[in-house]
Order: C-alpha cells, then sequence, then structure tokens
C-alpha cells in the first residue's frame, strides 16, 4: 500500500507539472502574455526578498561564529596561562620542599 501510494503521489506530481507546462504553452494572447509575465515578475521579486533575507541571516550567523571563535582563542589563551601559572607554582613548592628536605637532612 505505501508503494502505491507512492505511485499515486507521483502520478499526482507528474500531472500538476504537465498542466504547468500545459498553461505556459497554451499561452495565445497578448493579456494572457502580460499576467504571466506579472506572474512571473511577482514570483522574481519575491525570491530577491527570500534571498536578501537569507543573505542576512547568513552574515549575521558568520559574525556569531567569528565572536565565539574569538571568545574561544581568549579563553584558550586564559587557560594556557593559568597552565603555566600552575607550573610554576608547582615548580616552585617542589624547589621549596626540596629545600626543607635538605636543612632537615643537615641537622
Amino acid at each position: 500500500s505505501a508503494q502505491i501510494a507512492d505511485l499515486q503521489q507521483k502520478l499526482l506530481d507528474a500531472d500538476n507539472g504537465d498542466r504547468a507546462k500545459q498553461r505556459w504553452d497554451s499561452i495565445a494572447t497578448i493579456l494572457e502574455a502580460k499576467c504571466a509575465l506579472k506572474y512571473l515578475l511577482g514570483e522574481l521579486v519575491s525570491s530577491k526578498v527570500q534571498e536578501s533575507k537569507l543573505q542576512s541571516g547568513l552574515e549575521q550567523s558568520q559574525a556569531s561564529c567569528s565572536d565565539v571563535q574569538k571568545m574561544l582563542m581568549e579563553e584558550r589563551n586564559h587557560i594556557a596561562e593559568l597552565e603555566t601559572a600552575f607550573q610554576n607554582q608547582i615548580l616552585v613548592q617542589e624547589q621549596q620542599h626540596q629545600e626543607k628536605v635538605n636543612r632537615s637532612s643537615w641537622k
């Protein structure tokens, strides 16, 4: 039954495509041509508006992505600085401990 439904849908789609083609092929008067042209221009304007909205959305997304990448880089740098400070602190503590051990062994 799923295959039958799929085939029926394909037939409907093909029939709609044929109807659209027949409409364009059957334009016989200037008035019909003007109406078709008016429709096509409306579709063009609609497409251009949609393209503009999508382009604007893309630009905003790219700007957001750039901001997030910048923040990520700053955080990575901050983490690297913290790691360096932590390693230095460990080194100082190890040296202090070694000095204490050395002083204890001299006593």
